[in-house]
């Protein structure tokens, strides 16, 4: 339960780390959101826990897949903020946009010999 709490609360530093510095530079916040820190503690997590070199290789690579999905959702966001949407519709529509292609992926993934 300790490794549990622990995990979570250094997750939360960094994601209470990343928004503060938004505030002030958003740039600079963007940079440390996009750095991927929820895979690579994930990964030093999963590693801890069973370190198993293929069941790693196997993460990793399914997260690979996993990212190119949810990459629309940043230029969505931006485009209709940009255009006077709300914060929470732009959200929104960002995050649906996000579950059909992750629903696409697990779909169409495997029919190209992906392991997901």
């Amino acid at each position: 339960m300790l490794y549990l709490i622990l995990k979570a609360a250094i997750s939360g530093v960094l994601i209470a780390i990343a928004s503060t510095l938004a505030k002030r530079y958003p740039g600079f916040g963007a940079l440390i959101a996009s750095l991927p820190l929820v895979s690579v503690l994930g990964m030093i997590w999963l590693w801890g826990e069973k370190p198993d070199a293929a069941n790693m290789a196997r993460h990793a690579g399914a997260t690979f897949w996993y990212v190119l999905p949810s990459l629309p959702m940043f230029l969505l966001i931006p485009a209709l903020l940009n255009r006077g949407a709300s914060f929470w519709l732009a959200l929104a529509l960002g995050c649906a946009l996000t579950v059909a292609l992750y629903t696409m992926m697990v779909w169409i993934g495997p029919r190209f010999g992906l392991s997901l």
